[in-house]
């Protein structure tokens, strides 16, 4: 089989379904923005590979399932009106993810201020995958009321836990965070 099918040539493509679009649909750029964030979380993920520090492997497992999960946001954001895509999110996918933030936002130092993003490689690139799924949910808020409201709150819960996970990545790292107001020395 070939990577290639030539049926987007003329700038349309598929949902599910078979309902074809223009690439610029909103949906796309919904569905396109959930994949990119799955796409930065893999980066992320493999400036830790060869780092050796306590809660690593509960990173990898925890952003498997993330990784997996944000087909299924993509399949529902690629599925037409009144149509329903065979696998959904679960109610069970955002309280895993709250319970992790919970863990890992107990072991930080409380926020007093903004912190600028970036620290180790890792954790900068969970600060970028933070930014493009808080895009992503944007797409999805534009779509309006045939968006599943759990694809809205896996969204608006997985940038929260980026954002905990940059910071936890980059303190078990040794990568002080920067505020508004710290100098960098």
């Amino acid at each position: 089989m070939k990577i290639y099918t030539k049926t987007g040539d003329k700038g349309t493509t598929s949902l599910v379904y078979g309902q074809r679009v223009a690439k610029t649909d909103l949906r796309v750029e919904a569905y396109g923005t959930c994949d990119e964030t799955n796409s930065m979380i893999g980066l992320a993920l493999s400036y830790i590979k060869n780092e050796n520090f306590p809660g690593k492997e509960i990173i990898e497992k925890t952003y498997h399932k993330i990784q997996t999960n944000l087909f299924h946001v993509g399949a529902e954001l690629a599925t037409p009106k009144g149509k329903e895509v065979g696998w959904k999110l679960a109610a069970s996918d955002i309280e895993e993810m709250e319970k992790q933030i919970d863990e890992w936002d107990e072991k930080l130092p409380p926020l007093t201020n903004f912190i600028l993003p970036g620290g180790h490689p890792a954790g900068a690139a969970f600060h970028v995958a933070r930014t493009i799924a808080r895009r992503a949910e944007r797409c999805a808020v534009a779509l309006g009321e045939d968006v599943n409201p759990l694809v809205l709150a896996y969204l608006n819960r997985l940038s929260d836990l980026l954002f905990v996970t940059a910071r936890y990545v980059n303190k078990q790292l040794g990568a002080l965070e920067q505020t508004l107001h710290s100098k960098q020395e």
